[in-house]
């Protein structure tokens, strides 16, 4: 704020001419500002490169001469609402006027015509004017805010198409995407609402929680933003109650909590996920995690029918990888599993991370274990006939490494509560499953073997992880040097998301936006019974 002060308090002729120039200079650089828009008081101490050009040139005495005496800043309006950039090239906005239109021309408040995004594919499939934003005064003294739809490829608020020339209220935590329903540009936060209160005074000071992104039997998974550097994070939160967890927090378990915790941060490996804060609420605990873009193995798999042996080969060994590394720091997961694996990118070819390792070191043995029970689909046969009670080694995640293997060459599971002529636990414990010829034709016997090996019931003659590494399966050079070249680049590499393989209509297709109906009808996907099958047995599985 005392960088604009100055700025605005040269009194010489020449400085007010130079400062204009830096500023048309700088209006005309999209990038140089998180909004194009008018700027709140965080957004005014950005450093373009104007405002350092003016400090630079004038000399010094001319510059102390030029601050005003009273540097307090001005009562600039607050923002009601902002918008979160959630795709590489787009940049926070925050929300003070009452309208801002969204696209490709210049005369938008947020201009798309930027380097970051100019210079890409997806730039020719945004239009004109893309979308707009209005906010309305609603009953009393309240405002609603309005997204409307002027594109010719579609915005898409939580996944749903708004359709050209219609509107819908924009409220707290919407997504919006621009032409692909996967292609997630910015996330809404409503600043007017305070849903913030909830969470622990020390998490508030350095993150803000936005939309939730996963929930099941161990807790629930919420986006949030670190306020100092506007990043992405993931955010666990394990409610004490449901656990039956002291919530007065005795001394002894908040110290042990916490030093699990300190002991789990100190993992480093480039296929595990990175945790990167804890707190501790009166009622939850919150593990802040490394946000991962692709989502999860399962939507993967259940969108693709089941992956290519390729695919799931290079997934496999990285995995492998990361259950080698956790063993050999004492670590067992206990509930490895599909939705437990993350993605980096939408990319086929991908940096893959494994979550909720640990979780035995927050929730305790015994309460963890009778809660997977209740959803046993990945769950070692020795862990299902004592129901978690008795003793058991890491080679229960060898097992659920079998399963997923299984999950992601063949699209369906090898166990599962929809086989009528064997309980899911017999299925289990004896090692059941079937695999079904018209699917399991085209895969490698190498494959088939490397899960007969992993799915064997007695844990003494299951492969172990050095045993499966060594599979011929996976001596594959290739998937090798590409899964270390993944794992070499993983602190530096953000993997473009591709765009899909249907053609989209460029900006020159676009009728300048005169006219002319919206975009094209898609076909909905059909639901395929192997789908349905995973989507069955995924509830409860998070």
């Amino acid at each position: 704020m005392r960088r604009m002060s100055r700025e605005t308090g040269g009194e010489s002729q020449q400085q007010q001419k130079q400062q204009s120039q830096q500023s048309q200079q700088s209006h005309s650089q999209g990038g140089s500002s998180s909004s194009s828009g008018p700027q709140s008081s965080s957004q005014s101490s950005s450093t373009g490169s104007g405002t350092h050009s003016s400090l630079d040139t004038l000399p010094t005495q001319e510059l102390l001469a030029s601050i005003p005496e009273d540097t307090e800043p001005e009562d600039l309006p607050k923002p009601w609402g902002r918008l979160w950039a959630l795709a590489a090239g787009f940049w926070n906005h925050n929300c003070i006027d009452d309208e801002y239109w969204f696209g490709r021309d210049k005369s938008c408040g947020y201009c798309f015509d930027h380097p970051a995004l100019n210079r890409t594919e997806r730039f020719k499939t945004y239009s004109k004017k893309h979308f707009h934003i209005i906010r309305e005064k609603g009953p009393g003294n309240s405002f609603v805010v309005y997204i409307e739809d002027h594109s010719g490829n579609g915005t898409f608020i939580n996944g749903d198409l708004l359709g050209r020339g219609k509107k819908l209220p924009l409220t707290n935590n919407n997504e919006i995407a621009l032409c692909l329903p996967s292609h997630k540009v910015f996330v809404f936060s409503d600043l007017t609402v305070d849903d913030q209160s909830e969470h622990p005074e020390d998490f508030r000071k350095q993150y803000i929680m936005s939309k939730m992104l996963g929930s099941g039997a161990c807790g629930e998974v919420k986006l949030a933003f670190e306020k100092s550097t506007c990043k992405k994070v993931a955010v666990k939160i394990i409610g004490k109650k449901k656990f039956g967890m002291d919530v007065s927090g005795s001394a002894d378990r908040v110290g042990n909590v916490h030093t699990e915790i300190e002991i789990l941060k100190k993992l480093d490996h480039p296929c595990i996920i990175k945790i990167e804060n804890f707190f501790e609420g009166d009622d939850a605990y919150y593990i802040v995690l490394e946000l991962m873009e692709g989502g999860e193995l399962f939507n993967r798999v259940v969108t693709s029918q089941r992956l290519k042996e390729s695919t799931a080969k290079l997934f496999f060994y990285q995995m492998l990888l990361a259950v080698k590394y956790l063993h050999e720091n004492g670590i067992t997961h206990r509930d490895l599993k599909t939705e437990n694996v993350l993605l980096s990118s939408n990319s086929e070819e991908c940096l893959i991370k494994i979550t909720d390792f640990g979780q035995s070191k927050i929730l305790g043995e015994t309460t963890l274990m009778k809660t997977l029970c209740g959803t046993p689909t990945y769950l070692a046969p020795e862990i299902i006939e004592t129901a978690g009670t008795a003793g058991y080694s890491n080679a229960v995640d060898l097992w659920s490494l079998g399963v997923i293997l299984f999950v992601c060459l063949s699209g369906y599971p090898p166990f599962t509560e929809q086989n009528r002529n064997m309980s899911l636990k017999d299925q289990i414990t004896r090692g059941q499953y079937t695999l079904i010829p018209s699917i399991w034709r085209n895969i490698s016997e190498e494959a088939k073997d490397l899960v007969k090996k992993l799915l064997v019931v007695d844990p003494q003659q299951r492969l172990t992880t050095d045993e499966a590494l060594n599979h011929p399966w996976l001596k594959d050079e290739g998937i090798i040097q590409q899964a270390h070249q993944l794992m070499r680049l993983e602190a530096e590499a953000t993997l473009p998301s591709q765009l899909s393989g249907s053609r989209k209509r460029s900006h020159e297709e676009d009728e300048e936006e005169n006219g002319g109906g919206g975009p094209s009808k898609r076909s909905a996907p059909s639901t395929p019974l192997l789908q349905t099958t995973l989507e069955r047995n995924r509830r409860g599985l998070l």
